[in-house]
This record gives C-alpha cells, sequence and structure tokens, in this order.
C-alpha cells in the first residue's frame, strides 16, 4: 500500500488541531512543519470537503477540527486525502491470453483478487480502529515535555 505525502502531513495537522484550543492558520501549520503553505493548503482542503476540519475567517482565523479527536479516525483522514478507493483493481488476467478462461466461467473472484480485497480490508480496518486522539496520546507520551510546551505556545504566539 502507497499513500501520498499528504496523508502524513493531513495526519500531523489533525493532531496539532486537536489540541490548539483556537483555529490556526494554515500558514502557521504550513511553517511548524516545514513544508510549502499552498502545498498544505491542498491537504487542508481535502480534508474540509471530507468535513473533518473547518476554516474560519477574521483576524484569529484558521483551522479546527469539526469533531472531537477521538470521532476522527486514522482512515478518515487517509479517504479524505487519497480517495477511498481500493489499492488493488482486478483486471480479470485469466480472460485473457491464449488460455482465457470464458467470462461466464468466472462466477467468483479469482485468488488473487480474493487475498488482495481481504488485505485491503484488514488495512482498512487497523486505520480505522485509530483516532487521532490516540496518535495525540501517543505524541504525548513519546515527545519530551518541554518541546510540547514550546510547541504550544508557539501555535498561539
Amino acid at each position: 500500500m502507497k499513500m501520498s505525502g499528504g496523508v502524513e502531513w493531513g495526519l500531523h495537522c489533525c493532531v496539532v488541531l486537536s489540541g490548539a484550543g483556537a483555529p490556526v492558520p494554515a500558514a502557521k501549520l504550513a511553517e511548524l512543519h516545514d513544508v510549502s503553505q499552498s502545498y498544505l493548503a491542498k491537504q487542508l482542503q481535502l480534508l474540509s470537503r471530507a468535513g473533518l476540519v473547518r476554516s474560519t475567517l477574521g483576524q484569529s482565523g484558521g483551522y479546527v477540527l469539526t469533531r472531537a479527536a477521538t470521532e476522527i479516525t486514522v482512515l478518515d483522514v487517509v479517504e479524505a486525502i487519497d480517495g477511498v478507493e481500493p489499492a488493488f483493481r482486478c483486471t480479470e488476467v485469466r480472460q485473457r491470453g491464449p488460455m482465457a478462461v470464458p467470462a461466464e466461467r468466472c462466477d467468483t473472484p479469482c485468488p488473487i483478487a480474493r487475498t488482495m480485497e481481504s488485505a485491503d480490508r484488514a488495512w482498512r480496518e487497523s486505520l480505522r480502529g485509530v483516532t487521532i486522539a490516540d496518535l495525540v496520546t501517543d505524541v504525548n507520551r513519546t515527545t519530551p515535555p518541554e518541546i510540547l510546551a514550546q510547541a504550544r505556545a508557539w501555535l498561539h504566539a
């Protein structure tokens, strides 16, 4: 499974927004993550279209999560950024070539398609089981407290 880099940035933004306490401008998020503001804006637009974040206007405008971090899964972010299509698409290879099986004899998915679909379901179920709140807990557990405090202060400076 290969995901776009936007998924990583989208997840980082959701983690930051979950604890920000106030809207965070896209420019501030881009600077925090050392990524191009235009690139990050595209990811934030995708998250917004999916209903995971919303932007607020005005002097203190920026982005906020639309619901609690416990209600947004990693899969929600992945699908917002990369789409909902499965990674594998069966092209019915068994119906091609000199030994092609007639379409009417292919009444069940081939073992390869079944295996790939099973793997896709397992991958999605795994990502559905992790929320932004879970990621926040892990970030808080693994990041030195002084760095977390500096990041919070910097966001609101």
